[in-house]
């Protein structure tokens, strides 16, 4: 194939770059041709809408919305969608083309898609987030569609606001339609196990590293950054395979103790004070960047993009790193971690259990039958195991790290299914 320039990188860190330069990296590994190279580069749908909602004191407001479609070769896509100040179409196209080879790398039958509404939920009222998620689900009612393109939660939506989507899509379906977002109220067809999922495929991918690294988990010690669902859950499912976990942090600040944090105790703290850790007695109250440079075995990142950068990343002393939010490692820092013989689970591996448990949701609902917990739990555990064994064989065969092993995999998948489809 032709040589293939890596994606530039600019000064600030550009989420559709980094990951860019990763898939390069990966293409050239695997010789991949430059017809499936620019198919696969490139989303299949860009929308972009804006959004005029009443607000409560009578005023109207004009918010922007997007959906990413980044491919839809081996099944209906899927992804979240977040509300957040920050959203831009440069990340939910990252994040879209992430989505895609998360599914092709654990292996289910669904594309890459993203989506995401610039605004800040948390200062509006329940009802102007209902008419916000009902006026965006209304501008998306080509897109959206059970086997189209399947939304769920993200940063800053969840069960309450994917109800709301299904119900206005289901209203002018004229049927009731489940199967056209995860991440639903249980009452709505929701699986059981999806609130835990990405927390607890996280555990698996960092208990099947410590076992390939020797580290016992009842000697390891652990940070978690972030301690929202995901953040939360892996810190309890690895603080009861006996991991000590030292220090956690959320948007409030971050907290260190090193005889341990009683996990329970801190999600009980959590869940009475209104979601956040602020004012948490249970450890010290330490800067946000000290928590990412502590002593520790393990490192979870699990708050947002961009947290180990060419500027911190020298100063971190973990062994292993376990990316439990999405692109939380820029990649300008991905040959310093190898350099520094760090081991790191990528987000496309490590926090892809949440797209299993939605995967299996929505199986469930087409089905018309739920699952036990126990099933979902089995289930997942085998299918995030499987991914972790064929990353890491993957990186041994080709000399890579486990993210380049993870995007070869993927890549490598949807390029197959490219070519037996006999391209477009």
């Amino acid at each position: 194939m032709a040589y293939i320039e890596p994606a530039p990188i600019k000064d600030k860190d550009n989420p559709f770059e980094s990951m860019m330069s990763r898939f390069n990296i990966a293409a050239q590994h695997l010789g991949l041709d430059d017809e499936i190279y620019n198919v696969l580069k490139s989303p299949t749908k860009q929308v972009i809408v804006n959004l005029p909602i009443t607000m409560d004191d009578g005023s109207i407001r004009v918010f922007e919305g997007y959906r990413v479609i980044h491919s839809n070769i081996l099944g209906p896509s899927k992804g979240g969608i977040r509300y957040d100040m920050e959203v831009n179409l440069d990340e939910v196209k990252a994040l879209a083309a992430w989505m895609t080879w998360k599914c092709a790398v654990v292996d289910i039958p669904y594309g890459g898609a993203k989506g995401g509404i610039k605004c800040n939920p948390r200062e509006m009222s329940p009802g102007e987030i209902e008419r916000l998620t009902r006026s965006f689900t209304q501008s998306m009612h080509e897109i959206f569609g059970p086997d189209k393109d399947i939304p769920a939660p993200d940063m800053g939506t969840g069960p309450r606001e994917m109800a709301w989507l299904m119900d206005h899509y289901s209203r002018a379906q004229g049927m009731t339609v489940n199967a056209v977002v995860t991440g639903k109220p249980i009452v709505l067809g929701g699986s059981l196990g999806r609130t835990e999922a990405t927390g607890r495929g996280v555990m698996i991918s960092a208990m099947a590293a410590m076992e390939k690294m020797k580290i016992n988990p009842f000697k390891a010690t652990c940070a978690v950054q972030g301690f929202g669902n995901v953040g939360s859950w892996a810190a309890t499912l690895l603080s009861e395979r006996g991991v000590k976990i030292v220090a956690i942090s959320d948007h409030t600040g971050a907290f260190y103790n090193p005889h341990g944090i009683n996990i329970e105790e801190a999600n009980a703290y959590r869940m009475q004070n209104g979601g956040t850790l602020e004012g948490y007695k249970g450890a010290e109250k330490i800067d946000a960047e000290e928590l990412l440079t502590l002593e520790v075995d393990v490192l979870v990142p699990a708050a947002v993009e961009d947290v180990i950068t060419k500027n911190n990343v020298d100063k971190i002393k973990a062994r292993l790193i376990v990316e439990g939010a999405n692109g939380p490692t820029s990649a300008k820092a991905d040959d310093i971690i190898n350099e520094k013989g760090i081991m790191a689970v990528p987000d496309i591996l490590a926090n892809a259990g949440g797209v299993t448990v939605s995967y299996f949701e929505w199986v469930q609902n087409r089905l018309g039958y739920k699952w036990t917990s126990e099933r979902v739990n089995r289930r997942s555990d085998r299918i995030m195991k499987t991914a972790f064994d064929k990353v890491y064989a993957t990186a041994q065969e080709y000399g890579t790290s486990l993210r380049i092993a993870a995007y070869i995999v993927a890549i490598d998948k949807v390029a197959q299914t490219y070519k037996f489809r006999g391209g477009f």
